[in-house]
C-alpha cells in the first residue's frame, strides 16, 4: 500500500468515527496490525438497492418515498457536519432484511469540506458520471 492509499483509508476512518445516524453505516472499532487495518462495522442483513431494484423492476411510490426520505436525512446530516460522500449510488445503499430501511455505506471517496470552498479532487463512479465529466 502506498502513502496515498494509506492517507485515503485514514481519512475514511476519521470520517466514519464522526458519523452517528440511523441511516449511515456505523464504525465500531478499528484494529491495526503491521500489515492490515481491520474495520469492525455494523452488519446490514439485506441486499443493496441496485440488486433490489433490478429484481423488482420498479418500486411503488410509498417504498421509493420511504427510501428517498431516509437518504435525504442521511445526506443532510453529513453535510451539516462538513462531510461529503461523493459516491452515492444504488450499490452504496444497503437495505435491511425487511426492505424497509436503508443504510448509506462506502465512505472511501468521502471528504470533509468548509462551506463556500470547493473540493478539487475528482471522484465517483464513471458509470454514474454525467456526460460532460471527463473520465
Amino acid at each position: 500500500m502506498d502513502q496515498r492509499d494509506y492517507e485515503r483509508i485514514e481519512r475514511e476512518i476519521a470520517i466514519l468515527k464522526k458519523l452517528r445516524h440511523k441511516n449511515i453505516i456505523q464504525l465500531y472499532e478499528t484494529i491495526k496490525s503491521k500489515r492490515n487495518i481491520y474495520l469492525i462495522m455494523e452488519y446490514v442483513d439485506g441486499k443493496d438497492l441496485f440488486e433490489y431494484i433490478s429484481r423488482k423492476k420498479r418500486l411503488d411510490e410509498a417504498t421509493a418515498s420511504n427510501f428517498y426520505l431516509q437518504l435525504v436525512s442521511a445526506i443532510e446530516y453529513i453535510h451539516k457536519i462538513g462531510v461529503v460522500h461523493r459516491d452515492i449510488k444504488p450499490e452504496n445503499i444497503l437495505l435491511d432484511k425487511y426492505h424497509e430501511n436503508i443504510t448509506l455505506v462506502d465512505f472511501g471517496l468521502s471528504n470533509t469540506y468548509v462551506h463556500g470552498n470547493t473540493i478539487k479532487t475528482a471522484c465517483g463512479s464513471p458509470c454514474y458520471a454525467s456526460p460532460e465529466v471527463p473520465i
